[in-house]
Parts: structure tokens; C-alpha cells; sequence
């Protein structure tokens, strides 16, 4: 960790989001787009339309293979030593991979590297690939925190809680059933994260093969091209395209990677909440201070900086999402920066994923609040009376209870009384004197069952 690090991500966080700096980091980008001109060459040395660009002995083929499994910082520096030089990233990368083979046979095919390619031909692509590998590192973190709260789900189906709507007291409800609200938005949330196609072009400068068949008019081009895009590297072609692959399947990764995420801040929200309301306990972490002054306390600090992390994700992904897709006729470089700073959202997106699975694992239920809520709350059970007084035909059910319920203080004896005094069947009546607060609680227990 860098003390001086201008970003926290490169700074205080940066053990929390190591594992994207392989997806995402200048490093990532220039070995991507050595891969993508690597197997770009072995395609066009593979076409047999491309005469000049002669088939690769094994020998070879292993000297281009032991470049991209043999990259390294070391060599990423290379590069951008000669990007000190030409001024353009991807050109360097081009002298770079010619450098690499200079007194070897392959020597022979050095103007066959980014045969008919414009820069964009190589970004797009790494691009992708860094997306892809992202993705991976977010939906791993995702699946652990639905799989914990589906746990919890489970082990809390039937633990009652007095439900809040408005602020205001409300029909009961479970613990169990009210995470699984939460699973099951999560769940669906990241499957459509998950499975979005991760598109690539390979098509040249302005998307249209201009400059591959003006050397070789019979060779079919979109087929070689998808065979490196979708055989070698795993995405989806994309025919229609103008310099640049239109992004528009990027805003919609990270428009689906920040709805997941808003559900997540409406989860952290909500247990803060029962946390402020002593619904929940938090274990305490030996050494750890909660307030510089206050010793009692034990603050939910990591459902909050979930929180705050959130933020600042879905601010840089909406912002992504907003402007990748739009680009001025052919082209224009508005996309360049931006790109930059994919994975920085997906870095505060790791962090809040594992600041709300730590303040998961502090979580203990308080059963003696969570009983003491619904032993104070038989109002609560002035909506089944009234539901059943409206079977019987009793007139003005809701208005008798309203006058009876509305902001005063009911206890179980005021509740019973009021039950005895009604004209209602013997078996209804029956059911309403068992209801309890803790056990008003419909099928709760079965919604839960059914995740």
C-alpha cells in the first residue's frame, strides 16, 4: 500500500481489490492487447487466401504462445517505454511484439502485426476481455453474499419480526421471509449481470473491412475475424459497427451491475435500520473501537461504507452507462478516459460486496427485542378482526377498530374484550382470541421455504 496514493482503491483498500488489478489495471490492458494482436497474427497466418502471411511452423507457434503466457510487468514497462516514443499506446505495442521476434523467422512476417486493424480493432477487444475477467471476480462476490443470506434466510424463516411500514407499526412478518425478498432480487439482479454478452469488433477503421480487401478480396474477412473473437477469446461478434464497437452492451452491463448493487444498498439501509431498532446484535471484534468516546458502542460501520462505497460505484457507472454509447459520427476519443475508470467502479462495487458480507457475519438475532416489539404491538392484529368482521357483516368494521386502535395504547385484555363483544362464529372467534402478534404471521414461514 501506497501512503501516497491518490485513489484509497490504490491506497488503504488496495489488499480488498487485488484481485482486480489483473482485470483492470494498465498492466491487464497492454497484455490484452498483445493477446488480441498475437491471435491475430495466427489467424492471418492460418488463412490460406493470405499467401504472404505463410502458415506457422510448431516451432513458431509456440514462440508466439510463450509471449503471452510470458508477459509480465517487466515487459508491460517495455511497452510504454516506447510509448514514450510514438506518443500512441497501441502503435507500441505493435513495436514492441516486432521487437520481440527481430532475428527470428518470424521476423519475416513483421508487417503482417496489426495487419488491417485500427487501434480500436485491439481496444475493444481488450477491453472486453477485461470486462470479462471482472465480471468473474464481481459475480464471485455476489453469489457469496445471496448464498449467505439465503443461509440466514433459512436458518431465520420462522423467527418472528414486527414488520415497519411507513415507520409505523405493521402485520408481522419473519426475519427469514423478509432476506428472502432480498435473495430473491439479488438473485435476479445478477443473473441478468451475469449473462450479459460481452461483444467485440475486429472490422478495421471505420467497420467496414475497407482495408482487408483491398489486399486480399477474396479472403472472408467477418469469418476469419469471428473465428479470433468468438473461437479464441469467448465474446460475441459484432457486424455493425462504425471505428468503435457502440458500447451499447457496456451501459448495459453497468446499468445491470448498478441496479444489483441499489438492491444491495436497499439490504444495507434495512439492517441498519434493525440494528438502530436492536432487532440485531453485532459481535464484537476483540481490539475493535466503536466510538473515540463513547465505549459502548458498536457501530454497523460496515453496512454503512457498503453504503458510501455504492455511491460511488453506481455514480461512475451511470456515468459509463450514459456516455459510452454516444460518439460523434465514426469516432471520437470521449470513450478514452472513461474506459479507464471501469475498473475503479468495479473496485468500490468489490468493496461494498465485502463490507456487507462482514457486517453479515457480525449479525446475532436479540430475541428478547424482537418478542418484547410484538408482546407491545396488539394493535397490530386490529387488520384481522376487521378482516373478519367484514365476513360476518359486521357494519363499519374498519372505522369500529380504527376508533378503537389509532394512537393509543392497546394491550391483549382491551383486544380480547373487544373480540368477545362481536357477533362472529364460534370457530372465528376462537382463531382471533389464539392470535397472537408473534404468531400473525400468514404464510411467511412457506414464501420463506420457497426461495
Amino acid at each position: 500500500m501506497s501512503i501516497t496514493a491518490l485513489s484509497p482503491l490504490d491506497g488503504r483498500y488496495e489488499s480488498k481489490v487485488a484481485d482486480l488489478q489483473d482485470a483492470f489495471s494498465e498492466f491487464a490492458l497492454i497484455r490484452c492487447r498483445v493477446l488480441v494482436e498475437v491471435l491475430w497474427l495466427k489467424a492471418l497466418c492460418a488463412e490460406k487466401g493470405i499467401p504472404e502471411c505463410r502458415a506457422l511452423s510448431k516451432k513458431e507457434s509456440l514462440q508466439l504462445d510463450a509471449i503471452i503466457a510470458g508477459f509480465t510487468p517487466a515487459e508491460a514497462e517495455k511497452v510504454k517505454s516506447i510509448e514514450k516514443t510514438t506518443n500512441h499506446d497501441v502503435k507500441a505495442v505493435e513495436y514492441y511484439l516486432k521487437e520481440k521476434v527481430a532475428g527470428t523467422s518470424l521476423d519475416e512476417l513483421g508487417e503482417f502485426w496489426h495487419f488491417a486493424c485500427t487501434s480500436e480493432d485491439i481496444n475493444n477487444l481488450s477491453h472486453a476481455l477485461m470486462l470479462k475477467q471482472g465480471r468473474e471476480i464481481l459475480a464471485a462476490e455476489q453469489n457469496k453474499l445471496i448464498t449467505d443470506l439465503s443461509a440466514k434466510s433459512k436458518a431465520w424463516k420462522a423467527v418472528p419480526l414486527l414488520a415497519r411500514t411507513h415507520g409505523q407499526t405493521a402485520s408481522p412478518t419473519t426475519i427469514g421471509k423478509e432476506l428472502a425478498v432480498f435473495v430473491s432480487r439479488l438473485r435476479r439482479a445478477a443473473e441478468v449481470f451475469q449473462a450479459l454478452e460481452i461483444r467485440g469488433k475486429l472490422n478495421g477503421a471505420v467497420g467496414n473491412y475497407n482495408a482487408h480487401l483491398s489486399a486480399y478480396p477474396d479472403v472472408n474477412w467477418p469469418v476469419l475475424a469471428k473465428g479470433v473473437i468468438e473461437g479464441e477469446l469467448g465474446l460475441v461478434q459484432n457486424s455493425f459497427t462504425t471505428q468503435i464497437e457502440p458500447h451499447d452492451y457496456m451501459a448495459e452491463m453497468f446499468d445491470a451491475l448498478a441496479r444489483f448493487n441499489t438492491i444491495l444498498l436497499d439490504l444495507d439501509r434495512d439492517i441498519w435500520t434493525y440494528i438502530s431498532f436492536a432487532c440485531f446484535k453485532q459481535k464484537t471484534v476483540k481490539g475493535e473501537i466503536g466510538s473515540s468516546t463513547m465505549p459502548h458502542k458498536v457501530n454497523p460501520i460496515d453496512f454503512e461504507n457498503s453504503e458510501g462505497n455504492i455511491g460511488l460505484a453506481n455514480a461512475l457507472l451511470r456515468h459509463m452507462s450514459e456516455k459510452l454509447p454516444i460518439s460523434r459520427l465514426q469516432r471520437d476519443l470521449t470513450d478514452s478516459t472513461v474506459l479507464r475508470n471501469m475498473g475503479v467502479a468495479f473496485g468500490y462495487a468489490l468493496l461494498a460486496y465485502s463490507s456487507t458480507l462482514k457486517g453479515l457475519g457480525k449479525l446475532e438475532l436479540n430475541e428478547n427485542k424482537l418478542a418484547a416489539d410484538l408482546a407491545n404491538a396488539w394493535e397490530v392484529l386490529a387488520e384481522p378482526i376487521q378482516t373478519v368482521m367484514r365476513k360476518a357483516g359486521i357494519e363499519k368494521p374498519y372505522e369500529k377498530l380504527k376508533e378503537l386502535t389509532r394512537g393509543k395504547t392497546i394491550d391483549q385484555a382491551a383486544i380480547h374484550d373487544f373480540i368477545k363483544s362481536l357477533e362472529l362464529d364460534g370457530e372465528d372467534k376462537a382463531r382471533l382470541l389464539e392470535l397472537t402478534p408473534a404468531s400473525y404471521i400468514g404464510l411467511a414461514v412457506e414464501i420463506a421455504e420457497d426461495l
